[in-house]
């Protein structure tokens, strides 16, 4: 449902988050087939065990993977060099100077545990760095009948901490300069693993253009059902696929469906209806459901004047209250500095300690009875209420149909 006029122009585009790694290696972006790992696994496993008169185990051989039918772009990264990706020489904006230049290096190299000598990765090398590769496509992709599928694998081989490993499809502009390319670089559609402490995200999110006011919007895509973490965590490598649908897919497993006009926030469509601007309330309209009743008086008994509250007339002093015995007494035991000089300190005066005739008793100084509820307390009299005879219903205000009904797919 992409206007037609936007055409994609990028493929893959990693990192451009900030990223932390815990020893230099954060991100690892390859292309193998699906099951590969599991199937050599299995191969290791079902072997005999060699012993010495047994020959030698074949040793198992990578391949590179060869893409079939239309493909718009695809890169296995097993020459082992970076030909035909550019680096971004760009700085982000409202960031300081220290921290802005996407500086951060990119190798490509075989994972630390691999399975398959040759095949290598995009790797992430350097920790708290803005990182920003990109390539273009082969041609340019229109969204006119065919489906957009886009897929790529990724291994947190060293964890991840607080950063994004995912793609961005750029849009085709006049202005499109890659070693140039930031986040603010205009894309189509972003899509890929992102995490920061523990907020684990798988993002979809393509730009807009309504057709009503020409303005470009970010639609998000709801968030997956999925538990996300173990993608993040367990360093395998995990195979990202979106199709057009839209479905995302983690190993083959949908972990996030909808369709692209009623699934997205803010959503594409507008509603069919708008309420109507210029509709007014009638004055004789009489919202409230209760009211009180004009025929109620207050009762002749009723004194609006009684304290909530009242001493407990029942109540009496508990035995040993020590009615002239105050909390603190001076102590006894202190004795006038020798230096202290009344001309100059004024008259000398023991400090003040806890009476200890109050330890044992129950209390001391004036008694007073406790407070208690006041029986006879009323408070304010108010007439009760009673349904509004002519209580109507918020009235809805008169709705409008809108201007677009339909996703422009010109």
């Amino acid at each position: 449902i992409m206007e037609g006029k936007w055409l994609l122009c990028m493929l893959l585009v990693l990192g451009t988050a900030l990223v932390q790694a815990h020893d230099g290696h954060d991100d690892d972006v390859i292309d193998i087939e699906d099951d590969l790992d599991d199937v050599i696994e299995e191969v290791e496993d079902s072997k005999p065990k060699p012993d010495a008169s047994s020959p030698p185990s074949p040793k198992v051989t990578y391949k590179a993977p060869v893409p079939t039918g239309e493909v718009y772009f695809a890169d296995s990264f097993d020459r082992g060099t970076l030909s035909g990706w550019i680096l971004s020489k760009a700085k982000k904006d409202d960031t300081d100077d220290e921290i802005a230049k996407y500086d951060g290096k990119w190798e490509v190299d075989e994972m630390k545990e691999t399975k398959l000598p040759g095949d290598k990765g995009l790797v992430l090398m350097s920790r708290a760095k803005h990182h920003a590769i990109s390539t273009k496509l082969n041609k340019p992709f229109i969204f006119d009948t065919k489906p957009l599928i886009v897929q790529y694998e990724v291994n947190f081989q060293n964890g991840i901490e607080c950063g994004g490993a995912y793609v961005k499809l750029l849009s085709k502009t006049p202005e499109l300069n890659l070693d140039q390319f930031h986040d603010k670089t205009p894309y189509t559609i972003m899509f890929g693993p992102d995490k920061c402490g523990e907020d684990y995200k798988l993002h979809f999110i393509f730009r807009h253009k309504n057709p009503k006011t020409g303005v470009y919007e970010e639609k998000h895509a709801k968030r997956p059902d999925a538990d996300l973490k173990t993608y993040f965590t367990d360093k395998k490598t995990h195979l990202y696929t979106l199709n057009n649908s839209f479905e995302i897919l983690v190993d083959q497993s949908v972990v996030n469906s909808g369709n692209l006009l009623n699934d997205m926030t803010p959503p594409v469509n507008p509603s069919r209806e708008i309420e109507d601007p210029e509709d007014r309330k009638p004055e004789d309209w009489d919202e409230r459901p209760k009211i009180p009743d004009p025929d109620a008086v207050k009762p002749d008994d009723w004194d609006e004047d009684a304290p909530a509250k009242i001493p407990d007339e029942e109540a009496t002093k508990p035995e040993g209250w020590l009615d002239d015995e105050p909390e603190y007494v001076p102590d006894p035991d202190a004795e006038k500095p020798e230096d202290w000089d009344e001309d100059m300190d004024g008259e000398w005066e023991a400090p003040q300690i806890a009476n200890p005739k109050c330890e044992s008793a129950p209390g001391w100084g004036v008694w007073q009875r406790p407070m208690i509820d006041n029986p006879n307390y009323k408070g304010r009299w108010k007439p009760p209420m009673i349904d509004n005879p002519n209580y109507q219903r918020r009235p809805p205000a008169s709705m409008l149909p809108t201007a677009l009904s339909m996703a422009s797919q010109s």
